[in-house]
């Protein structure tokens, strides 16, 4: 998949767990585990908004694009 999600670094940075944070933006563990490992076809733009807000960075920290070739 040519868009990787780098939400494992953010939340390294920002020395907060998964737990801590699918609790604050009102998601399931298993649904952000998911997101994190790049096995969804969407985000939605609210869970983006809340996942930037609750860790202070902007989507391009979370969402890089890798040339397929």
């Amino acid at each position: 998949m040519p868009i990787i999600i780098e939400l494992d670094i953010m939340l390294a940075r920002r020395k907060m767990k998964s737990k801590d944070l699918a609790t604050a933006i009102g998601i399931t563990e298993a649904n952000l585990s998911l997101l994190k490992q790049g096995k969804v076809k969407g985000v939605r733009f609210g869970t983006l908004e809340a996942i930037c807000k609750t860790l202070d960075c902007q989507p391009g920290d979370l969402l890089h694009y890798v040339d397929a070739e």
